[in-house]
């Protein structure tokens, strides 16, 4: 079967694999549709994401949905042909967490990931024609809700979970700094969310646009222009350090940054004295619980991902698409991978 296959920093390649077979309580899937990532960008460019460095070649892609092709032995609640799509975390050891962190999965010491080179050997994504999952980590589609759509349950289980960090959106007044796929999700899941108003700001007009049509009430071009000011709730989706002065100024006193774009684990300068003297809550995101159930059920109540859908390729074009996530020039937002025939 194919596969993409990043071999190192500007080394990807569509390899041949051999085929999985499911074991006891295991499926076969065949893959549809994959949504590309940040993360599958960084491997490919730089052979490294934040802290996981690649040791050997890693299937990439974390965002996958398809159709059950086969069953292992014990799995009686799913069925051959079956649409589905994939919690792609699997925690590693006993799942004992201390009671603080109780039901807080996301943050268990050891998780193996889709497409992640965080252990040796690397845990394989699903940007294949076919991908062998646990069955605990599948999810039937509900009605309404195809595979493409599926595949974006993933980032919009990211973008809920941030949502849940601040607590109730029902009625308030939102910022989102960062139109990106991260943030644009943010916008639609803060929404559904009930928030009454939510900005989105950016530097490029094509993924304002991208966040409008994702249901922002206002958005705003900050290229050279200051952030809205006296915002009670923000939710930092840009993970880039330079910016965080300008979001905490933005904040008002007393409120609070839900920081959902990844920061680099490397130091950088970043002017944060805001934080202190405008006691601010700043609240970390990190991928997600369960909020991919929520994902499939905010979408087959309506919200529509997809406008964040910009180009498409197949399989066989992957390093294509690829290239035209990480050119600001082609106006991406999400690049989807067809990776098996209808």
């Amino acid at each position: 079967m194919k596969a993409v296959v990043v071999h190192g920093a500007n080394d990807l390649r569509v390899d041949e694999r051999p085929e999985p077979v499911a074991g006891p309580g295991e499926v076969v899937l065949d893959v549809e549709w994959g949504g590309i990532c940040g993360s599958d960008l960084s491997y490919w460019r730089h052979g490294v994401s934040g802290t996981a460095a690649l040791k050997s070649p890693l299937v990439l892609g974390h965002e996958v949905a398809g159709r059950i092709a086969k069953l292992g032995a014990g799995v009686d609640h799913l069925e051959v042909g079956q649409p589905v799509t994939v919690h792609p975390a699997e925690p590693v050891g006993d799942g004992a967490m201390p009671e603080r962190l109780a039901g807080r999965t996301n943050l268990y010491p050891q998780i193996r990931y889709f497409g992640s080179a965080a252990f040796d050997p690397h845990s394989d994504g699903g940007f294949s024609e076919r991908k062998l999952a646990k069955a605990f980590q599948v999810r039937p589609l509900p009605d309404g809700v195809d595979t493409l759509r599926g595949a974006l349950a993933e980032p919009l289980a990211v973008a809920m979970h941030a949502v849940s960090r601040a607590g109730s959106l029902r009625g308030r007044d939102v910022l989102v700094n960062g139109a990106g796929p991260i943030g644009s999700l943010v916008t639609a899941a803060a929404k559904y969310a009930g928030a009454r108003t939510v900005i989105a700001t950016d530097i490029s007009d094509a993924s304002l646009r991208i966040a409008k049509a994702m249901g922002a009430d206002e958005v705003l071009n900050v290229s050279g222009n200051p952030l809205p000011a006296d915002v009670e709730l923000v939710f930092e989706a840009t993970g880039i350090p330079a910016v965080l002065g300008g979001v905490l100024r933005a904040t008002a006193r007393g409120g609070t940054i839900v920081q959902v774009g990844n920061l680099p684990g490397a130091p950088a300068p970043a002017a944060l004295g805001d934080l202190v003297t405008r006691e601010i809550t700043w609240i970390g995101s990190y991928r997600f619980i369960n909020e991919i159930n929520d994902a499939l059920a905010a979408m087959a109540r309506g919200l529509d991902v997809t406008p964040l859908i910009t180009h498409k390729f197949g399989i066989d074009d992957a390093e294509e698409a690829m290239r035209t996530a990480a050119d600001p020039a082609a106006n991406s937002s999400k690049v989807m991978l067809r990776l098996s025939a209808d």
